[in-house]
């Protein structure tokens, strides 16, 4: 049985957890926000991207980019967005569990964040590449992903590119997903898939010409360039949101869960404390006792 001694111990290590869990949970809190809004904003300028490429589609007729080349799938590459830290509740290892569809044997993987390239390292799969992102990705961030990705594409080393990530829902809810990032799909499914982000989007979609300035052809190859690197940038602001959503959730409830401890500790502890009061004054009695 413990001693009291042991018991107060023990509330002091169990406070000091829930103060650290509490301050974790504030500095996620306040990220969370900022990439949160950051997701968000992205799906409106995804639903018009996805628009523009439909016209453009429609207007160079037979052309297509060697980036939209369909062929067979006989090896394939993998991105997988994870977190570079942990402490983020079951989000890794729901993201980490759809790899499991894949064939390893045919397939490569690009791991986007330092948990992703551990649990590659650590299952034997083979990694190609390891690429880390800051909270607020950067341009140059995923354009690095995004180029490595075509080149592998491009020199026949994939035959398709998928990303794997965790797409925000809602700050209680986060789901792993995937995106077929090579080759790049039709117009039409881009823009439908935008448009499954964004309800509004489709609601209020109306026909809109486009002037393309030399010719469709020369703004498609440009294009997308561009569309491929903000493809890459909203699946990582999407992880980034789930991210701290996630976090901020699991050290919420650490922190509830060491203060019902520290409570359930504090109770044990003056049962024990009065038990032993109990027990001297009986002592102290029964001493009395034997002398009067």
């Amino acid at each position: 049985m413990p001693s009291t001694r042991d018991i107060r111990r023990r509330i002091k290590s169990v406070k000091s957890t829930a103060q650290i869990t509490k301050a974790m949970q504030m500095v996620a809190s306040s990220k969370m926000l900022k990439a949160q809004q950051g997701a968000l904003n992205f799906r409106p300028f995804a639903a018009m991207a996805g628009e523009i490429m439909e016209h453009l589609a429609e207007d160079t007729g037979d052309y297509r980019h060697p980036l939209m080349e369909v062929r067979e799938v006989r090896k394939r590459a993998v991105i997988v967005i994870s977190t570079d830290k942990g402490l983020c509740g079951a989000l890794n290892s729901n993201l980490f569990r759809e790899l499991s569809k894949y064939d390893t044997a045919t397939t490569q993987f690009i791991a986007v964040g330092r948990k992703a390239a551990q649990f590659l390292a650590r299952t034997k799969r083979k990694l190609v590449a390891e690429f880390t992102y800051h909270d607020t990705p950067t341009y140059a961030e995923c354009q690095a992903i995004s180029k490595f990705a075509q080149e592998m594409f491009l020199k026949g080393e994939a035959d398709a590119v998928d990303v794997v990530f965790t797409r925000f829902i809602n700050t209680l809810s986060q789901r792993p997903d995937m995106r077929t990032l090579l080759p790049m799909a039709s117009a039409e499914n881009l823009q439908a898939e935008a448009r499954s982000q964004v309800p509004q989007a489709a609601a209020e979609h109306r026909r809109i010409d486009f002037l393309f300035e030399p010719d469709p052809a020369t703004v498609m190859d440009r294009l997308v360039l561009y569309f491929m690197d903000f493809r890459v940038a909203q699946l990582l602001q999407e992880a980034k949101a789930s991210e701290h959503s996630a976090r901020m959730v699991a050290m919420k409830n650490a922190t509830d869960n060491a203060q019902q401890l520290v409570k359930q500790l504090t109770l044990e502890y003056n049962k024990l404390r009065q038990a032993n009061i109990t027990k001297e004054l009986l002592e102290i009695s029964s001493a009395a006792m034997a002398l009067g």
